[in-house]
């Protein structure tokens, strides 16, 4: 039996019921596979427009990146407007300032519509170390004020200290429309909404291979075939070599988290406001207070999703650069899980055939994008694609060098940018 890995998340989740495994053979409108955030917003979209919905899982509900996250809702895609209208074209980039705050609106509508507890908090601060970094902050807010989309306040170095107890900022931009959750409870909670809305979801269910069987989409698990009317690939960095066809459009990395101890009043002065706050480094720093009182820090990229030996000795010090009082705080959690990254930093969407859906590469935000995408998926089914074919529409762009030569070129790449990061240029 698959375990949830050691974090602060699986030690606070909310009971769940076992979900058996799937076998023998069936056939099915549609399958989904993949029970994160992207399998699960499409099965509720589905189900609540009177699909019949089947959710394969190869281990638990929300057991990779949706339950190991941040946990930070924060509007937009990795990549900026005024990058997707110089590649794509204004009109591109007019359709998807529409969209970018739409994750995080599914999202609360979900929560309130299934009665979903995730400790769900308004208020995402993002923070500026340097005069160039805010003048990066000055140009985003004018950027999105010019496709009418008006939430950001700018803040100085004193009314960051409003939010944030720590002088290392030079100043910040608050956005009031994003926030925070636990990831995994909302993982769970979006399951049960799936079940009550009469999907079936079987955990401990591999798909080993996906074939075609006269233009009709045949799963492969390992203990049984699936055939469904409609197949739904959500599993974005944990789908690895399933279907090979979309493998090397989207490269793992991995992303550290770590849990302190309870901190009480300590916690409170520093983030007296309870926003979540991300830095605007290109290798950044997150961090927030959970619904119980500790300090949820996470950061760092290894390309290829492996671990770092040593996730304390990775975080600690960045953590306590930001908050001196912490030193020797306890750490009582610390994990690790993989992200899927694209090399255009655009989320991927698209169909292999007639039958067959995807969607991948959310690239560091894929809390609001998956919801985003799972929705936009659902329509598409649906028979509505006016929305997805715009995403599909939008070329994806190879990895330099292949898959042999990705996580280099993509680890200089990183290091560069740290190094700019560092240098403050």
């Amino acid at each position: 039996m698959t375990e949830y890995p050691g974090s602060y998340y699986a030690a606070s989740a909310h009971a769940a019921p076992e979900r058996p495994a799937f076998e023998g053979e069936r056939a099915v409108e549609v399958c989904i596979v993949g029970a994160g955030f992207t399998g699960l917003s499409a099965a509720i979209e589905l189900a609540e427009r009177g699909h019949e919905v089947m959710v394969l899982e190869a281990a638990k509900v929300g057991w990779g990146a949706s339950g190991r996250n941040g946990g930070q809702i924060v509007n937009g895609l990795n990549a900026s407007l005024e990058t997707i209208e110089g590649r794509y074209g204004r009109g591109t980039a007019d359709f998807v300032a529409t969209v970018v705050q739409e994750g995080g609106r599914i999202i609360r509508e979900r929560v309130a519509r299934h009665g979903i507890a995730c400790d769900l908090k308004d208020g995402n601060l993002f923070t500026a170390f340097t005069a160039r970094q805010m003048r990066e902050l000055e140009a985003k807010q004018a950027l999105w004020r010019g496709y009418g989309i008006d939430n950001f306040e700018l803040l100085d170095a004193a009314g960051v200290r409003r939010h944030v107890g720590s002088d290392a900022y030079a100043g910040g931009m608050l956005d009031r429309t994003g926030g925070h959750l636990h990831p995994l409870n909302l993982a769970l909670g979006e399951a049960a909404a799936v079940e009550r809305l009469g999907g079936v979801i079987h955990e401990e269910t591999p798909v080993l291979r996906v074939e075609d069987a006269g233009g009709r989409p045949v799963v492969r698990t390992a203990r049984g075939v699936v055939r469904p009317e409609v197949l739904v690939l959500a599993g974005n960095a944990y789908l690895g070599e399933v279907v090979p066809e979309i493998a090397d459009r989207v490269m793992p990395f991995s992303t550290q988290v770590m849990a302190t101890e309870p901190l009480g009043e300590r916690g409170r002065a520093l983030l007296p406001t309870d926003v979540c706050v991300e830095d605007v480094r290109y290798v950044l720093d997150y961090y927030r207070l959970s619904a119980d009182g500790r300090l949820l820090w996470g950061g760092g990229t290894v390309y290829g999703g492996t671990d770092p030996a040593d996730i304390r000795a990775k975080l600690v010090p960045n953590m306590e650069r930001i908050f001196p009082a912490l030193r020797g705080v306890r750490i009582e959690h610390a994990w690790s899980g993989n992200c899927a990254i694209s090399f255009s930093r655009v989320p991927q969407m698209g169909r292999l055939g007639s039958r067959t859906y995807f969607a991948q590469g959310y690239s560091g935000h894929g809390v609001v994008g998956s919801h985003l995408f799972g929705r936009i998926l659902g329509e598409a089914v649906d028979g509505d694609r006016s929305r997805f074919d715009v995403f599909e529409r939008v070329p994806w762009i190879p990895f330099p060098g292949g898959r042999r030569f990705a996580v280099p070129y993509s680890v200089l790449g990183s290091w560069w940018y740290g190094l700019r990061d560092r240098l403050g240029v």
